[in-house]
């Protein structure tokens, strides 16, 4: 696995290697020895698949808090997306500040996502579908979350339109309403 942490070094992209022959491909996806001393501390207890009918669909930024803080490990099984973190850490050098990279089913990337950070993801092709790991259970009510298109964030989604949001993401917050956060 090649390993590169991106400009807020906790969030890390993870390209499994493929190995192949006339038949395919085989990658091993996690393996807690590889990533030792990385993401290999943590215990991944859900995996989570979502599907995305068409391009310009956006996702998030989503987080949990305390006692349910969830890191997550992101990849595309189909298609492709223009992934993001968000730090909102309390206190944090980097707080408030994003990095991105872009997730293909055909490259395999995988993208690090600690605790403390909004995730959200925008579909750069039709029928994408994702498959991630977290390490906390979904909790509702620990849920939070960031507006998409908050202008102090800045973030330049590759969109050829308006995106498709759900109900639930028009309605979040900017970075400079949330408040204190717990991770």
């Amino acid at each position: 696995m090649t390993i590169t942490p991106l400009a807020i070094p906790d969030v890390l992209l993870i390209t499994p290697k493929r190995h192949g022959d006339a038949r395919g491909w085989f990658s091993e996806t996690w393996s807690q020895k590889a990533l030792a001393g990385t993401v290999a501390d943590t215990t991944f207890v859900q995996d989570n698949q979502a599907f995305s009918s068409t391009k310009g669909i956006i996702r998030g930024l989503h987080f949990q808090k305390s006692p349910n803080a969830q890191g997550k490990l992101i990849r595309a099984l189909r298609g492709a997306i223009f992934d993001v973190a968000v730090d909102v850490r309390p206190g944090s050098a980097t707080y408030g500040r994003w990095v991105s990279a872009e997730l293909t089913a055909e490259g395999g990337e995988q993208l690090w996502v600690p605790r403390g950070f909004a995730h959200g993801y925008c579909t750069l092709t039709a029928e994408c579908e994702i498959f991630y790991k977290v390490d906390a259970p979904y909790s509702p009510g620990d849920e939070g979350g960031l507006i998409w298109n908050d202008p102090d964030l800045g973030i330049p989604w590759p969109l050829d339109g308006e995106p498709l949001l759900s109900d639930k993401d028009t309605k979040l917050p900017r970075l400079k309403d949330l408040g204190p956060v717990a991770f």
